[in-house]
C-alpha cells in the first residue's frame, strides 16, 4: 500500500495515540485525504474509529495542551473539536440503508469497509491509517487515487443506486466536477439524468447550498451547464432554464441569453469571488423571457427587463431560499441599475447623469461596473474593446464627479425635519415634494449640497408652493 505524509501537525499523532489507549483503529477518511492528494488546503479533517467516535473525541482533548472543548451530536453519533485552525471531526464507522421516500439513512456500526462503500465519489472513499501498525498507509479501496489523475468524479458503488439512496449526491457530483475542473463518468452522469426527479425529497436549503458552492467554483458556468444537460436545472431553477433558446423572425434572431448568463457569471468570477455579485450576473437579465417583444421595424426588444428582474429577484430568492436581508437588495438593486452604465456609453456622459448613477448605487458602485463590464459579450472582440474603453471613460468621469461633489451615499443637507420646522409643516405629501425637488436641483448640479445655498433654493421653492417662513434654520 501506498503511504502519505501527513502534514506536520500534532493532532494527528494525538488521534493515533489516544487511539491506541482505547484499543480502537482509527484514519482520517474523505475529502481532507482527497484535497491532501491534489495538495489543495484544507483545515477541516475527519476521523473514523471502529469503535466509539465520541469517547475518541473525548480522549484526544484531554491529550490536547488546551483541553478543547467537545461539541457532541448524539443522534448523529459524532462529535467535533478545535484544535488551533483545524476542525477536527469524529465518527464510529458504520453502514448505511435507505427508504424509497427519504435521504435520512438507517444508521448502524459497521467496519471500515462498510464506511468506505457509503461514500458518495470514489475520490472521497479514501483513508489514511493513523494505527501504529501501518501509519501513514493510504486506503484507496476504489481507485479514488487513479480517478483523481484521469480527473473524474465517479460512484464506488453501481450509481443509480448511490443517487436514489440520497439524491443530493447529483448535485455533489456537478459541484466537486465544477470546483475541481472534472468530468464525471459517462455510467455516473447517465444515473443523475435517470434519477433526476428524485432531487425533489431534498430540502431547497441543501440543495441552494450545492447551487452556491457551484457558483463559487473558478468556472461556474461548467456546473450550470452540468446541471442544464442533466435536467436538474429544470427542477431546481425552472426561471433560468427558460432564458435559454433562440427565435427567429424574418431572419431577425435574439441572442441565447441563458448561454449569455452564463458568459457574465465567468466573467464576473475572473474579477471577484463575492457570491452576492455573482447571483447578480445570473439575474441580470432573468426578466427577458417575460419582455421579449418582435417589431418588423425595430426587431427584438427586451424594454423594462431591468425594473421587471428587479421585482423577481424577491421571489426568486423566497424559492431558493437564499437569505431575504441586504444581499437580497444588493442584487436587486445591480439587476434594476445594471443597463445604466451602459447608457452613459452610449451617449455623451453628462455629470448629472454620473451624480445620478452615484447617488442611486451608492457604495455598490464598484461591483455594478464589474457586472457592467462582465456584462459586454460578443463574438465581435473589437466591438467589446471598445466599449471597455468607453466604459473606461465613464469610470473616470465617476472618480471626478465623486471627488468634486461627494455624492456616493449622499444626503441633501436639508432634512426633512429642517422642511418642516421652516415653513411649520407636519409630516406630509408637500415635505416630501420639497425634499425631492431638492434632491433633484443637487443632482443636477443647480445647487451645491452646502447648507446656505441649499437653504436660500428651498425658501424660494417654498415661496412658489404658497409657503411662508416661520422659523429661520441655522445650521
Amino acid at each position: 500500500m501506498d503511504k502519505v505524509q501527513l502534514p506536520e501537525h500534532p493532532i494527528f499523532n494525538v488521534v493515533a495515540e489516544a487511539a491506541a489507549e482505547l484499543g480502537v483503529d482509527a484514519y482520517v477518511i474523505g475529502g481532507f485525504v482527497r484535497d491532501l492528494v491534489l495538495k489543495r488546503p484544507s483545515k477541516d479533517i475527519d476521523v473514523v474509529c471502529v469503535g466509539d467516535g465520541i469517547a475518541l473525541a473525548t480522549q484526544v482533548a484531554m491529550k490536547l495542551p488546551n483541553r478543547p472543548k467537545v461539541s457532541i451530536f448524539k443522534n448523529f453519533g459524532t462529535a467535533m473539536l478545535r484544535a488551533g485552525e483545524w476542525e477536527v471531526e469524529f465518527v464510529g464507522a458504520r453502514k448505511e440503508s435507505y427508504r424509497e421516500h427519504s435521504r435520512k439513512p438507517e444508521v448502524e456500526q459497521g467496519s471500515l469497509n462498510d464506511d468506505l462503500h457509503r461514500r458518495d465519489f470514489t475520490i472521497n472513499a479514501l483513508g489514511i491509517s493513523l494505527n501504529t501498525q501501518n501509519y501513514g498507509e493510504l486506503i484507496d479501496a476504489f481507485e479514488g487515487v487513479k480517478d483523481m489523475r484521469r480527473q473524474l468524479i465517479r460512484t464506488p458503488l453501481e450509481p443509480g443506486i448511490t443517487f436514489s439512496d440520497d439524491p443530493l449526491r447529483m448535485m455533489r457530483a456537478i459541484r466537486f466536477a465544477s470546483q475541481l475542473g472534472f468530468d464525471i463518468d459517462p455510467d455516473t452522469f447517465d444515473a443523475i439524468i435517470d434519477n433526476k426527479e428524485r432531487i425533489k425529497i431534498v430540502s431547497q436549503e441543501r440543495i441552494t447550498d450545492e447551487l452556491n458552492k457551484i457558483i463559487l467554483s473558478p468556472v461556474p458556468s461548467y456546473g450550470f451547464k452540468l446541471l442544464f444537460v442533466s435536467g436538474l436545472l429544470h427542477l431546481i431553477f425552472p426561471k433560468m432554464v427558460e432564458l435559454q433558446g433562440v427565435e427567429t423572425i424574418n431572419g431577425n434572431s435574439h441572442k441565447d441569453n441563458f448561454y449569455h448568463t452564463l458568459q457574465v457569471l465567468d466573467n464576473v468570477a475572473e474579477v471577484s469571488d463575492d457570491l452576492w455579485l455573482r447571483w447578480a450576473a445570473i439575474m441580470h437579465d432573468i426578466a427577458k423571457p417575460d419582455t421579449k417583444r418582435y417589431s418588423p421595424k425595430v426587431g427584438w426588444t427586451f424594454h423594462g427587463h431591468e425594473d421587471r428582474g428587479a421585482r423577481m429577484v424577491p421571489k426568486l430568492f423566497r424559492d431558493l431560499k437564499l437569505p431575504l436581508n441586504e444581499h437580497m437588495k444588493f442584487v436587486q438593486k445591480l439587476v434594476r441599475l445594471h443597463l445604466r452604465p451602459i447608457a452613459l456609453v452610449k451617449e455623451s456622459v453628462t455629470d448629472s447623469a454620473i451624480r445620478r448613477l452615484l447617488f442611486e448605487t451608492g457604495d455598490d458602485i464598484d461591483a455594478l461596473m464589474k457586472l457592467c463590464r462582465a456584462d459586454i459579450t460578443s463574438k465581435n472582440d473589437t466591438k467589446v474593446k471598445r466599449y471597455l474603453h468607453n466604459f473606461d471613460k465613464v469610470e473616470k468621469r465617476l472618480v471626478e464627479v465623486e471627488e468634486s461633489d461627494k455624492l456616493r451615499n449622499f444626503q441633501p443637507v436639508i432634512t426633512g425635519e429642517i422642511i418642516m420646522e421652516t415653513f411649520g409643516l407636519k409630516p406630509s405629501k408637500t415635505v416630501g415634494e420639497l425634499k425631492e425637488i431638492l434632491t433633484e436641483a443637487i443632482l443636477e448640479g443647480k445647487v451645491k449640497n452646502e447648507f446656505d445655498e441649499a437653504y436660500a433654493f428651498l425658501l424660494e421653492k417654498g415661496k412658489e408652493l404658497g409657503l411662508h417662513q416661520i422659523h429661520s434654520s441655522n445650521n
